[in-house]
C-alpha cells in the first residue's frame, strides 16, 4: 500500500512531458522526470507520454532505458501510456516502422496512425463507463487504435464504430488520445488510485 504521495515518473525523452507533469501535480502527486535507468527505482508508476513512438523507442535504446523499462513493467511497475505511450506498451504492433520496438506489457495489438496524419486529427465526446459522467472530451492526434486484446485486457472506451481506444490490464492503463491536452484529469486520477492501492 502506497502511504506517501504517489511518485509518478514521466519518461522525459520526447513528447508532451510538461502537460502530464502539470496534471499530476494538480492531483497532488510527486512528479519525477525519468531519463536514466536508476530513476526507475524512485517511482511508484511510469507514464509514457504522447509524442513520436519511433523517436521515443530510439532514444530509450540510446540512453540504455529500453531493457530496464521492459523489465520494470514486466515486474509489475504500473504504467500509463497516452497515444505514442499506448504504442510503446503494446506487445504487438500491426504496422511498425522498420526496426521499431516496444516496451511491451499490454497484451494487445495496436495499429499506429490509425486515423491518418496530423490533418485527420479530431475531437470527440467519449463514453467511458469506468469514469462515469460526463463523457470524456478526447483529442485524437495521429492516434493509434487497439486492433485486438488478450483475455486479460479490459476495453474501457470505444468510438462509435467500435474501435477500442482505451484499455486496462492490471496495473497498465492506455489511451489512444491525449487527456493531458484537453483538460481531462480522470484518467490520471484513475492511475493514481492504482498506485495508492498497491
Amino acid at each position: 500500500m502506497v502511504t506517501h504521495r504517489p511518485r509518478v515518473g514521466i519518461l522525459a525523452l520526447q513528447g508532451d512531458v510538461r502537460e502530464h507533469a502539470r496534471v499530476f501535480a494538480e492531483l497532488d502527486a510527486d512528479v519525477r522526470l525519468v531519463r536514466r535507468p536508476e530513476d526507475l527505482s524512485l517511482i511508484d508508476g511510469l507514464v509514457l507520454p504522447g509524442g513520436e513512438s519511433s523517436v521515443i523507442d530510439k532514444l530509450a535504446r540510446a540512453f540504455g532505458m529500453r531493457e530496464p523499462i521492459r523489465e520494470a513493467i514486466a515486474g509489475g511497475l504500473p504504467a500509463y501510456g497516452t497515444c505514442a505511450g499506448m504504442i510503446l506498451l503494446a506487445d504487438r504492433l500491426e504496422n511498425p516502422i522498420a526496426g521499431q520496438q516496444t516496451f511491451g506489457g499490454l497484451d494487445a495489438t495496436v495499429r499506429r496512425n490509425a486515423f491518418g496524419g496530423q490533418v485527420e486529427s479530431f475531437e470527440v465526446a467519449l463514453e467511458v463507463p469506468v469514469l462515469g459522467a460526463p463523457p470524456v472530451h478526447a483529442a485524437f492526434i495521429r492516434a493509434p487504435v487497439v486492433v485486438d486484446c488478450g483475455a486479460g485486457v479490459e476495453p474501457l472506451a470505444a468510438l462509435a464504430d467500435g474501435r477500442v481506444v482505451a484499455v486496462r490490464q492490471g496495473a497498465i492503463l492506455a489511451t489512444a488520445f491525449h487527456p493531458e491536452v484537453s483538460g481531462e484529469t480522470r484518467f490520471h486520477a484513475l492511475f493514481l488510485r492504482t498506485l495508492r492501492a498497491r
